[in-house]
């Protein structure tokens, strides 16, 4: 349902990743580079420009949904107090987008300048560096959670946030 109301014409292939799209090549033109994005003629997906040259295509896969909802799937799997969780659930998605945007900013710009390292930057550099991060979140969130749990006091703590 998502999708079909997405593929309107106004925010192709879906809205989530036209706004991924619309910023990281408005990043790309804060780093100094001429950038566009048009919507393309064959596939669900945006054309990402450098300096009039058609460069990458942004999918939905690269919008990082899939992976934002991964980590919070698994923050939820160890949930905290319900303020504690919600804070890092909000600040690591945020983090994991706006690493995303520079990820595919930096990725496009060494497409552009560097196109003989495509192949190693785009099936492995960059993948570790979004992947990576997420695991590194994880690990963070492990261990703050307590060392041990007692669960009377745990008891009592679920009674009071109540």
């Amino acid at each position: 349902m998502y999708l079909d109301k997405s593929q309107d014409g106004k925010y192709y292939p879906d809205y989530f990743t036209h706004v991924v799209a619309k910023q990281s090549s408005e990043l790309i033109e804060w780093m100094g580079y001429s950038s566009k994005i048009e919507p393309h003629e064959l596939e669900a997906s945006q054309k990402l420009f450098v300096n009039k040259e058609y460069m990458v295509r942004i999918v939905e896969g690269c919008n990082a949904a899939s992976i934002i909802i991964l980590f919070i799937s698994f923050i939820i799997a160890f949930a905290e107090k319900f303020k504690k969780t919600l804070l890092f659930l909000l600040g690591g998605g945020l983090l994991i987008y706006i690493v995303n945007l520079i990820r595919i900013a930096v990725l496009t710009i060494m497409y552009y300048e560097y196109p003989q390292y495509q192949e190693m930057l785009h099936s492995v550099v960059f993948p570790a560096i979004i992947y990576g991060m997420v695991f590194l979140l994880w690990m963070l969130w492990v261990k703050m959670l307590p060392k041990e749990i007692d669960p009377d006091s745990y008891r009592d703590e679920i009674e009071d946030e109540k």
